[in-house]
């Protein structure tokens, strides 16, 4: 097992690298910026190295000062954690040529799985459903223009190497597409540094679930059940579920085996996600693999009760799976919402600032991973995630009661958060029927956030 391991992350992520190596009796070295000094990773590492200024490009993104922090204090491994550079092969690469092992696959497995376009191509050829489009990536909007009138409108125009819903345009008709090429493309030049483009076909209101999966370094690979992360605003996800509460037993079973096919057909080893879009039909559709933990899998952790940054770190040991797909348990109902700094009746816009008094919740079968404290300030320079608020419970209903009980007694002074609306998403029909679709919040946000005004209205009059 690892000596001591550098996190190349921050935040709530960082922290959690940092709980499952000191239960594993594992030294930690805390990579920092500037922005994050005062952060709950820095004060609770083994170790803690300032690797450059707040902006991420020359911190969290610059390869060389995390190798030579890494290098200089005696680690034998680096935890990415995701985000950043969780899924550059480039790191991966430069992390083994180093002597240092890269937590995550290799970088040729992730060179295979993390080119979107690429990686349809490796699933046709495993008989992995995909989403109808090109065969590969598209070189300009002429090519696009090709693809989009064979397989038909609404398509999506997609960076190859793109995630977190940027690099993404939606075309209705042949006029909209050589605009939206090319500013998919800036974005993803921006945001990735890889301008690479692909097209699919829009798969019209899908529901997006996903499967973990973890595989060891002798081939061994198997599922974790999946997830339901349909509710979303700009594309990124808001609330997650596990089990999904749409699939079928037979469904799910496919949906399994389809992604353990996916993994190995790129080779896949340590943990990753295998990510679907399913339509009104219920039949699935690749999307992409995630070669890295997710944001989202805490509650995968809750309803099997495998800690899949512990299997992470076990994995890169070389170490074999903890058990096989037989033994895998699913257990109850886990759900996770996102708190974000942010003010969804202003367009989502990002609200950092320095919190006030916090409270979190708590409680039998409550969750919450965080960095937040009172006094600390969330710096504007990162993602807007605040904390991530989980719940188990024996059923799916009881989890909702659960969730809205640790919404309404959370308490973020400082700032405005996203809490209220996915208090109100908890109540909404469509989610306790469990029917939601990826274009959900768009279609209802202005009337959930009526019903907010409404309820501010009354307790004014009261």
């Amino acid at each position: 097992m690892f000596k001591r391991v550098l996190i190349a992350n921050r935040g709530e992520i960082a922290l959690r690298i940092l709980r499952a190596c000191r239960e594993m009796d594992i030294e930690t070295v805390a990579a920092y910026s500037q922005a994050d000094a005062d952060s709950l990773p820095v004060q609770l590492a083994t170790e803690a190295v300032c690797i450059g200024p707040a902006r991420a490009s020359e911190s969290y993104l610059n390869q060389d000062a995390l190798l030579t922090a890494a290098m200089g204090t005696g680690c034998d491994a680096v935890h990415p954690g995701y985000g950043f550079l969780s899924e550059s092969a480039e790191f991966a690469d430069r992390c083994k040529e180093a002597g240092l092992t890269f937590i995550g696959p290799s970088g040729d497995c992730i060179r295979r799985a993390g080119s979107k376009a690429s990686a349809c191509a490796l699933m046709r050829r495993a008989g992995v459903p995909t989403v109808p489009g090109s065969e590969g990536a598209v070189a300009d909007a002429e090519s696009a223009l090709a693809v989009a009138e064979q397989v038909g409108y609404p398509v999506l125009v997609k960076a190859s190497a793109g995630g977190g819903g940027r690099g993404i345009r939606r075309c209705d008709s042949p006029e909209q597409l050589p605009s939206a090429f090319d500013e998919a493309r800036a974005e993803a030049l921006s945001c990735f540094g890889n301008g690479e483009m692909y097209l699919e076909k829009c798969i019209v209101n899908p529901r997006h679930i996903e499967v973990q999966i973890l595989a060891d370094q002798e081939g061994r690979t198997i599922h974790l059940y999946d997830r339901d992360c349909s509710v979303q605003r700009r594309n990124q996800k808001l609330i997650e579920e596990a089990p999904a509460r749409c699939l079928t037993a037979e469904l799910r079973r496919e949906m399994g085996v389809a992604a353990v096919r996916a993994a190995r057909a790129v080779g896949y080893e340590n943990a990753g996600t295998v990510e679907f879009l399913l339509d009104e039909g219920n039949r699935f559709y690749f999307m992409e693999i995630n070669t890295r933990i997710q944001v989202e899998h805490g509650v995968t952790e809750l309803v099997t009760g495998i800690d899949l940054v512990r299997q992470q770190l076990r994995i890169a040991a070389g170490l074999p799976l903890p058990c096989t797909q037989e033994e895998v348990p699913l257990q109850g109902h886990a759900i996770e919402c996102r708190i974000n700094a942010e003010d969804p009746g202003a367009d989502f816009r990002p609200c950092p600032g320095r919190a006030g008094f916090v409270h979190f919740p708590g409680g039998c079968g409550v969750r919450v991973d965080s960095c937040l404290y009172t006094g600390w300030s969330l710096p504007p320079y990162y993602d807007s995630l605040a904390a991530k608020l989980l719940v188990h419970a024996p059923t799916r209903l009881e989890a909702i009661r659960r969730m809205r009980r640790c919404l309404e007694e959370l308490t973020i002074e400082g700032f405005p958060t996203n809490a209220e609306l996915s208090h109100l998403v908890l109540y909404h029909p469509d989610f306790l029927r469990g029917t939601c679709t990826t274009s959900f919040l768009n279609e209802q946000l202005d009337a959930l956030l009526s019903w907010d005004r409404r309820a501010g209205e009354r307790e004014e009059t009261l």
